[in-house]
């Protein structure tokens, strides 16, 4: 999160401007909570704690989820951000603007897959392991975790470019790993990329990851199945795609659609790929990185036609 010296930081200033906000955000680092929960471990009451959180969510800071817990849904929160950097004036040149997403795994709008598969919330697997059916289970959408063995997921997302800027870069980041029955350091898949029914590439996956554990998994999470993935970065630019860097292919920001008002993103693994070892897609709470699918779409203010001819 970049911050700076203006009101628009306010919330953020005014959230961390609390000893009880701080140790909140020193409990949620270890692990998300509910309310009743950080209630108890800061001494406060329920609804003491819950005005805090509101604090922390309009910040930007935490966010929070309804989900099931033993007496019905609870609000369980979690740190939304990993660091913040405040940038003084005399720097503000260097800030890029940019729209960004946070599209959790478990909320795609199509998919097709193949045993090995399965999803997970935080706190349980979702249905049966290797039963497609429960890809279309309610519960889905608080999967933090889901892998497949062949097939497909693909997300609908929101794209809120104005006409009075100009995309210059997107970048999509993600978790991911291959999916072999319990682990695999060796199992390499062709994972493939679209963006808006174009083929943005495809990346070899080396395995699936089980020789630790990984840092954010809940604490009921197996030792020997899916553990990390790892954090690849895709940029579309004008010039091209890359991975991590590295040229992808020559698929652009013009090629895609970029203007579009929504996006389809889908990561497949598909039935004629090379090596057809399976997809594991990490959310928050899960893996190492502790993030969702990220989006963020860098752009230019477009310059006013009179100032194009002003002198």
């Amino acid at each position: 999160m970049n911050l700076d010296v203006s009101e628009r930081s306010l919330p953020f200033y005014e959230a961390m401007a609390s000893g009880v906000r701080l140790q909140l955000i020193q409990l949620l680092a270890k692990q998300p909570m509910n309310i009743r929960e950080l209630a108890e471990a800061v001494g406060l009451s329920s609804a003491i704690m819950t005005m805090h959180v509101k604090k922390l969510e309009k910040a930007g800071i935490v966010r929070t989820d309804m989900l099931p817990g033993r007496g019905g849904l609870q609000k369980v929160c979690s740190l939304a951000i990993e660091q913040a950097e405040i940038v003084f004036p005399n720097k503000m040149e260097n800030i890029r603007e940019y729209h960004e997403s946070f599209i959790p795994v478990g909320h795609y709008t199509d998919f097709s897959v193949e045993p090995t598969c399965g999803l997970a919330t935080g706190e349980k697997v979702i249905g049966e392991l290797d039963d497609p059916r429960y890809f279309l289970d309610a519960e889905r959408f608080q999967a933090k975790i889901l892998w497949f063995s062949e097939g497909f997921v693909e997300y609908k997302i929101p794209n809120f470019l104005l006409s009075t800027e100009n995309p210059k870069e997107l970048l999509i980041s993600m978790e991911i790993s291959s999916e072999a029955p319990l682990t695999d350091q060796r199992w390499p898949s062709d994972i493939s990329f679209c963006l808006n029914q174009v083929k943005l590439g495809t990346w070899t996956s080396p395995g699936d990851f089980g020789d630790k554990r990984g840092k954010y998994n809940p604490p009921w999470w197996p030792d020997d199945i899916n553990q990390y993935g790892l954090l690849k970065h895709l940029t579309i630019t004008r010039d091209g795609t890359r991975l991590d860097g590295k040229p992808l292919s020559d698929v652009t920001l013009e090629q895609i659609g970029v203007r579009d008002k929504q996006w389809t993103f889908r990561i497949s693994c598909d039935k004629d790929a090379g090596h057809i070892g399976g997809v594991t897609l990490f959310g928050k709470g899960f893996g190492n990185y502790n993030q969702d699918i990220v989006l963020r779409l860098y752009y230019e203010k477009a310059v006013p036609a009179s100032e194009t001819f002003r002198e």
